[in-house]
């Protein structure tokens, strides 16, 4: 399966928050649309980085809550992986494991039109897997 596939089942709506928004914008924005990270936009196209709950527990650990006031941009992870629509699910599923990381952006000619997570390439898969079993049990049975 490609990303191109699992974007036409999942959408390609993605959540993103500027540099320059406060920490406590982008929690609110986190906690209302339950999700679990922002792709974060700023003067250079198509993203700056990505704003995860991850960056928030580690932020917090080392200067405690100070941290709501402050910008994205300080927090953000600006070391993002991103891939292709047309790449497949298992070099994702490779990528992420990998680089220990749970959420991808999609970009195409130089435009965001995705955002991938560990959950949606694991729902991915299992549909797959689900399919192929059904596809093993008719063949099996004569059907």
């Amino acid at each position: 399966m490609r990303v191109s596939q699992l974007l036409k089942v999942k959408g390609r709506e993605v959540a993103t928050i500027s540099e320059d928004r406060t920490v406590e914008e982008a929690l609110v924005m986190l906690r209302e649309r339950q999700i679990g990270a922002l792709v974060v936009t700023g003067p250079t196209p198509p993203l700056v980085g990505i704003f995860s709950e991850r960056d928030v527990v580690r932020a917090l650990a080392a200067r405690g809550a100070t941290i709501l006031a402050e910008r994205v941009g300080q927090l953000m992870s600006t070391d993002v992986s991103v891939c292709g629509e047309s790449n497949e699910l298992h070099e994702l599923m490779t990528m992420m494991t990998e680089r220990r990381i749970r959420h991808v952006p999609v970009v195409d000619g130089g435009s965001l039109v995705g955002l991938v997570s560990i959950g949606d390439v694991v729902k991915a898969r299992l549909d797959e897997l689900e399919h192929d079993k059904r596809d093993l049990l008719e063949y099996v049975s004569g059907r």
